[in-house]
């Protein structure tokens, strides 16, 4: 069989599985929130378990909501992080779909005008979902916490949420003052329809299928930046002391990064090496040996800021795609580690602290 040959042969494979799927209730959710292409094309790229493609009825489950808007997550980093998008369409030509591991995005514990402060804006959200908090990883290099936030129903099968806030306390005062200006401006993206749907969701476990699609576009909302244009200096001032608050000024509760979960990360990494693609230069391995991590080195992206009322352009560290290889627990009957590591969070992290600098020197050469 010629190449071209076996590749239309795991395209079509890959087709009917999306097929498959286009009958349940998550797919109904995506299509009905986002349009049968991006619905087509999340299911596409991410390999969802059996279980959670129980045929579209009137309700849909906690587990099916918070599937999809994993998926709708997925897709948004792939629009955002180039890597990520040419990485998932080698995957397609081959027939393939990635296992979606677990999302990570950045808060900050302070007053953020409308926005409930910290990771209160975003476990409102993931607790009426079903998820419930795991693990909590002090971070303190980075002056963070970390939380990982697990599915009860599908733990292992639905992505985990990695959700970390930042402590502008631990800064200086003028550290602070900028964080206080930059998210002032902070809306809601939840209105009360919306709080009252998650509530009901809360005490059900299901929500009719049509107010799921009302509500999953909402919920995304929650995963993006809600807060206006500020200075330009203010954004120099938080990036003299915090590369992850930068981050955060510019990028907001978007995802900081989705994560691949692979059989062999050593192979992955040379392939995407073979490609000359923008590899970590180490793997990151927890202190048990059984979490591997590594990623692509973070999208740089232009961003519009204010520079004495006139409005500006800069280039920024944006998001990344990240990779994780994850061993069974010891005596678990084959479950695997799901948990996370403090030092492979830090060592994550410092990917968009290093595009930091590189478009820092690259602004002052410019500026040269």
């Amino acid at each position: 069989m010629s190449e071209r040959a076996g590749e239309l042969k795991a395209q079509n494979a890959l087709s009917l599985r999306v097929a498959e799927a286009a009958g349940s209730g998550v797919f109904a959710l995506l299509r009905g929130a986002l349009g049968v292409d991006a619905a087509r094309a999340a299911f596409e790229r991410l390999h969802v378990v059996p279980g959670l493609l129980k045929a579209a009825g009137e309700q849909v489950s906690r587990a099916e909501l918070a599937q999809a808007l994993n998926m709708a997550l997925f897709l948004d980093v792939t629009r955002r992080v180039p890597m990520a998008a040419a990485y998932v369409a080698d995957l397609q030509r081959d027939g393939q779909q990635l296992v979606f591991d677990h999302g990570a995005l950045r808060t900050v514990a302070w007053p953020s005008g409308a926005l409930p402060p910290g990771e209160a804006a975003i476990t409102r959200v993931l607790r009426p979902l079903g998820f419930t908090m795991a693990a909590t990883y002090p971070l303190p290099r980075l002056k963070m916490t970390g939380r990982a936030w697990r599915h009860a129903d599908f733990p292992e099968d639905i992505a985990q949420f990695f959700v970390s806030e930042l402590h502008p306390e631990r800064f200086s005062g003028s550290f602070q003052g900028a964080v206080t200006r930059v998210l002032a401006s902070s809306r809601d993206p939840l209105a009360p329809a919306d709080l009252a749907l998650l509530e009901q969701l809360a005490r059900d476990g299901a929500l009719a299928l049509d107010a799921a699609v009302a509500l999953l576009p909402k919920l995304i909302g929650c995963f993006a930046r809600q807060h206006g244009l500020f200075e330009a200096d203010d954004y120099q001032a938080l990036l003299a002391e915090s590369a992850e608050m930068a981050w955060i000024a510019t990028e907001g509760n978007a995802f900081n990064h989705a994560t691949d979960r692979v059989a062999d990360i050593e192979a992955v990494v040379a392939a995407q090496r073979a490609l000359d693609r923008p590899v970590k230069d180490t793997i990151e391995t927890s202190a048990t040996g059984r979490v591997r991590q590594t990623a692509f080195k973070a999208a740089r992206v232009m961003r519009e800021f204010l520079d004495r009322g006139q409005r500006v352009m800069l280039e920024v560290p944006g998001s990344f795609h990240e990779f994780i290889q994850r061993a069974p627990l010891e005596a678990g009957g084959g479950a695997l580690d799901l948990a996370f590591d403090a030092g492979n969070a830090t060592g994550i992290f410092k990917m968009t602290a290093g595009a930091a600098k590189d478009a820092d020197t690259a602004g002052e050469a410019a500026a040269c």
